[in-house]
């Protein structure tokens, strides 16, 4: 039997490396098993390389219209291999860091595929194959097949694009969301089924660089898990954008010509359409990766594709733990690494909490971006409290206007009897890297009353969350 160790975390995604670090910091000996890059899909075909997409699709928009800030251009147009190019390199560049990690930590990186044999065995053999094709070569220093031992499993596993009969992915017609980080070249006519987070920023992206884009989905709202009025808020942004998008619909047919797809579309009131269309993208959700890791043999309870936890990431097999996406939603990278170290600090017997999951952000890159913490208004009502609701528009905020970014809101939901912020709900610019600041202020339990007293810098976009505390209770200047 190969090397002993304390904590053997089977994934090197952004839960499993972040695990493998904290576990070193608290003096277990550490190995991360990874099949095929560290970092994960987050890191190597998820948020970082969309976010660069992202960014040259937004700086393309901003150089077709520089004449709203008394700019010229001219014979603006791009390169989508160079596009794509760039993607690929932050993310490399990435990679390698997490690699350093790893040795700055002394945490042995282990190459392969990992089956549980038993509580406290894994046995390792080497990666059949990667995402995108044939198994990645081992990075210099890590270890190979073998049969290792630990005292603590902890499976990291992540998830992968759901697929549904007849949707399935093809990588030409009908894309999952790997394919659709890595186009040849530009389609000029896509649609995109499902319109929650990956669905969504992958619309926003292709829209933007110029394809006519149509997303159906099947429930009565798109971006199903936000608030009514902020989906609705990017719901005409979208349609304003030229986007096309069918709510309470579904794609029952999928017909492939040499090089396009004709889809049939059900329609709310129960009619049918075709819609024919260079590319598909499938964007219906992802499932967790519990498959031959010998779970089933070991009788690990699983439930709808996950592996059942309880808060502090324990299966109900002793030895044996998960996290992140493999161990249910919120499937979002900051979960995973957020529970893996609850994790590890539970097996070192620290003083620690379930996580909660309540008070977990979630943020959506498209153009305009969305992003929440909390109940929404409607799951308040639902609830049985009383509530105060307070909202601010961009178009009263002096930095949004200069910078070009008057559409947008800010929406914030208290307790009318404690003063608690149950949530919070903002769509426009940058309020991906705003929302922090109401997810501080729930974790400290701060009330209406303390919030209103802050003193926020101006001019800044933050205002509008200050604003909009103001203005749930009666107080709000600007507008």
């Amino acid at each position: 039997m190969a090397d002993a160790y304390d904590v053997l975390i089977i994934g090197g995604g952004p839960g499993g490396y972040v695990t493998a670090i904290r576990s070193a910091q608290l003096g277990f000996k550490t190995a991360v098993v990874e099949r095929e890059h560290l970092g994960g899909i987050c890191l190597n075909w998820g948020c970082i390389p969309t976010k660069a997409l992202l960014r040259s699709a937004e700086v393309y928009h901003y150089m077709q219209h520089p004449d709203a800030y008394g700019l010229k251009a001219e014979k603006v147009g791009f390169d989508i291999a160079a596009v794509v190019k760039r993607s690929r390199g932050v993310s490399s560049q990435l990679n390698g860091g997490v690699g350093f990690l790893m040795k700055k930590n002394k945490v042995d990186v282990i190459w392969g595929e990992a089956t549980i044999t038993k509580p406290g065995e894994v046995k390792v053999v080497g990666p059949k194959k990667s995402v995108q094709g044939p198994p990645v070569p081992a990075p210099k220093g890590a270890l190979g097949e073998g049969t290792y031992s630990a005292k603590h499993v902890i499976v990291a596993t992540g998830a992968r694009p759901r697929s549904l009969p007849g949707l399935e992915g093809d990588k030409k017609l009908v894309w999952t969301y790997f394919d659709a980080m890595v186009p040849t070249e530009m389609p000029k006519s896509l649609l995109v089924i499902g319109s929650g987070a990956i669905g969504i920023e992958f619309a926003s992206f292709y829209r933007y660089m110029g394809a006519e884009v149509t997303v159906v989905e099947v429930l009565p709202q798109i971006l199903p898990v936000e608030d009514e009025e902020i989906a609705a808020h990017a719901r005409k942004r979208f349609e304003k954008q030229g986007m096309k998008i069918l709510s309470g619909a579904k794609v029952t047919k999928l017909d492939k010509g040499s090089n396009d797809v004709t889809a049939t579309i059900e329609l709310s009131d129960g009619k049918t359409e075709k819609l024919k269309v260079d590319r598909v993208i499938s964007a219906v959700g992802v499932v967790g990766n519990i498959e031959n890791l010998g779970l089933e043999a070991l009788g690990v309870k699983t439930e709808k594709g996950c592996v059942v936890t309880d808060g502090l990431g324990r299966t109900n097999v002793k030895g044996v733990y998960a996290i992140g996406d493999v161990a249910g939603p919120p499937m979002l990278a900051h979960k995973a690494e957020h529970e893996g170290v609850i994790c590890v600090e539970g097996i070192k017997g620290l003083d620690v909490h379930p996580m909660d999951k309540a008070k977990i952000p979630g943020c959506t890159y498209c153009q305009p971006q969305i992003a929440s913490v909390g109940l929404t208004e409607k799951k308040a009502n639902e609830q049985g409290r009383k509530v105060k609701v307070g909202r601010f528009p961009f178009n009263g905020n002096g930095k949004a206007i200069a910078l070009g970014e008057p559409d947008g809101l800010v929406k914030t939901i208290f307790d009318a009897e404690t003063g608690e912020l149950l949530g919070a709900h903002m769509v426009g610019a940058e309020v991906t890297e705003l929302i922090q600041g109401f997810v501080i202020a729930m974790n400290l339990e701060t009330t209406e009353e303390e919030l209103m007293h802050a003193v926020f810098p101006h001019p800044t976009l933050s205002e509008m969350m200050h604003e909009s505390v103001l203005d749930a209770y009666g107080r709000v200047i600007h507008t």
